[in-house]
């Protein structure tokens, strides 16, 4: 029976990639643990990687890795949405082997928004665009309304969630919502387009209004397809009678 013996300077290792703790889509294509330097490293030690319990990678440290951190990849295969463990082995010669420390991670695989699709364009086309009242898609906005400001609808989306930020794109002029609440989730979002950021993004004949989301993992869903509006700030001169 082979003795395992857990020695206290055997660190956790770490996920340089994790964002906020968790690991999103993007990491989890391409994704390094880290382990650091231990006492008595040596050239030939045998260290194994362990993700919620299966091998995962091992690596033969040379004399160059001595002194230094070690990094084994996770294959895509393995990694899943949902909380993970953890840990390392390292087998020396002459020794028993010993465990690390674990450390827990989370992972977030489902993008706001639905699956992007490999090589896509910076669009998806899984979001809806944004919705206008009926007056404003025919008409344009016209000085009235820029005096009043714009009302628009995001519709729910695909794996919606609490703390997804929403950042709207009105011509070049992009503005940051509030964090989705957990009340919100499923519910169409209201959003007033203040006159300001009318304003600062000016008349335009084809202004596009667009948006995108990032979770709280930073899982990005690229822009949704974008609505085309006409932005007028003259009046229109006042007919005169011939």
């Amino acid at each position: 029976m082979t003795c395992i013996s857990r020695i206290p300077s055997l660190a956790p290792p770490t996920l340089a990639q994790a964002n906020k703790a968790a690991i999103n889509f993007l990491a989890a294509t391409n994704l390094w643990v880290d382990v650091g330097p231990y006492a008595d490293m040596d050239s030939g030690d045998l260290i194994e990687l362990f993700w919620d319990g299966s091998f995962v990678a091992s690596r033969v440290l040379t004399a160059q890795d001595v002194g230094h951190s070690v990094s084994l990849r996770v294959p895509e295969s393995f990694i899943l949405s949902g909380a993970a463990w953890v840990h390392y082995r390292v087998m020396q010669v002459g020794r028993n082997p010993a465990l690390s420390v674990a450390a827990r991670v989370l992972v977030k695989l489902d993008c706001p928004g639905g699956p992007l699709a490999p090589h896509s364009a910076d669009e998806n086309q899984l979001l809806a665009p944004v919705s206008l009242p009926a007056t404003i898609r025919r008409r344009g906005v016209n000085p009235q309304q820029i005096q009043r400001g714009v009302p628009l609808t995001i519709e729910p989306y695909i794996n919606m969630a609490e703390g997804d930020e929403i950042t709207l794109r009105w011509g070049d002029v992009r503005l940051d919502l509030p964090p989705v609440k957990a009340c919100e989730v499923g519910l169409p979002l209201r959003i007033w387009v203040p006159p300001a950021i009318i304003t600062e993004a000016g008349e335009d004949q084809r202004l596009e209004v667009t948006y995108c989301i990032l979770d709280r993992v930073g899982n990005n869903s690229r822009w949704a397809p974008a609505r085309t509006l006409k932005i007028g700030f003259a009046k229109p001169a006042a007919s005169c009678n011939q």
